[in-house]
């Protein structure tokens, strides 16, 4: 069972160059939990994936790619329960309206969502005026 509590809030400029900072972020956040119940090598790995999936999206759908902007990550850990929150200002999407990829063709693009979908326990996204924000869930049990 995990015993750890935490909550780390990141706001990083809206330039993919700080993908590989936040990618990071997420692995030695995971290979610092105290658990057994997870294989915390896979999860830092999972949660990079999944971060930086998430905000490379944010980014580019963001205010038109607009690098005086930024995103927001919020990570929590209460107890056996994983949030990520990644908050931006760009114009949203429909999330249950993202198709599944074709895995018989490899495209460069477009598999986001379906890795984060996969990978994580739950996945909301919410628009709203003041900014949208996407939910991803993982139960540390």
């Amino acid at each position: 069972m995990s015993k750890t509590s935490m909550s780390v809030d990141i706001v990083v400029p809206n330039q993919t160059r700080y993908l590989r900072v936040i990618g990071n972020i997420a692995e030695q956040i995971a290979k610092e939990l105290e658990t057994d119940a997870v294989d915390q090598d896979m999860l830092a790995y999972h949660l990079n994936l999944v971060l930086t999936e998430a905000v490379a999206n944010a980014m580019e759908y963001a205010d038109e790619r607009r690098a005086d902007h930024t995103v927001k990550i919020c990570l929590s850990i209460e107890e056996n329960d994983l949030r990520i929150r990644v908050y931006d200002h760009g114009q949203g999407f429909d999330i249950s309206a993202v198709p599944m990829p074709d895995i018989d063709e490899l495209q460069e693009r477009g598999r986001g969502i379906f890795l984060i979908r996969n990978l994580m326990d739950s996945v909301t996204y919410q628009k709203s005026e003041s900014g949208n924000v996407l939910e991803m869930h993982k139960s540390l049990k």
